[in-house]
């Protein structure tokens, strides 16, 4: 009997040595989250004014702000599109692009859009990747979480807001516009 017991022991161990070997090798594939000072990650995104934005058409030129929002139609999505699009005006005057982003099909994006008289484009990532590269994608609901990224003119990272108020999404962005000492136009 102790000679089974030990046997199975032993089984026991290699078991456990090869899961902790895997459990680590799996912890390190991980992505860490994007943080202030990363190189944001570039994409190519199509857009409701009919054009295709990548974070590289900026560098050298100006800032960009990328609103990410979780799903066009619904209520607080609604309510930070109306104030983007009351407020822009507050933010065009920031050597700066501000998009409102999504992982809504670009169809979706421009019935939004339209709706709430958005001056200004939303991008569409139907396939998730972007939503993924910058750690917003709720992978069990399927949707982005709603995040602000501030990328200065040579695509790293000057903020991160974690905690959007819709409601004063226009006014908040100009503030941390200017507290990011962006130059005006």
């Amino acid at each position: 009997m102790s000679a089974l017991f030990k046997q199975n022991g032993e089984e026991c161990m290699k078991i456990t040595r090869v899961l902790m070997v895997l459990f680590l090798f799996s912890l390190a594939s991980i992505s860490h989250a994007l943080e202030v000072g990363d190189k944001a990650p570039d994409f190519k995104l199509e857009a409701t004014d009919g054009k295709t934005y990548s974070l590289a058409d900026f560098k050298g030129k100006e800032s960009v702000i990328i609103a990410w929002f979780p799903k066009a139609y619904t209520k607080g999505c609604t309510i930070e599109c109306k104030s983007l699009a009351e407020n822009g005006h507050l933010l065009k005057k920031f050597k700066s692009t501000y998009f409102m982003a999504s992982v809504d099909a670009l169809e979706d994006n421009k019935g939004f859009a339209n709706e709430h008289h958005a001056d200004f484009p939303l991008l569409s990532d139907p396939s998730k990747e972007t939503a993924r590269a910058y750690g917003v994608l709720n992978e069990e609901r399927g949707v982005a979480m709603r995040q602000t990224f501030y990328i200065d003119e040579n695509g790293v990272i000057l903020a991160i807001d974690r905690e959007v108020k819709p409601e004063t999404s226009a006014e908040d962005m100009a503030a941390k516009l200017a507290e990011l000492k962006i130059a005006p136009r």
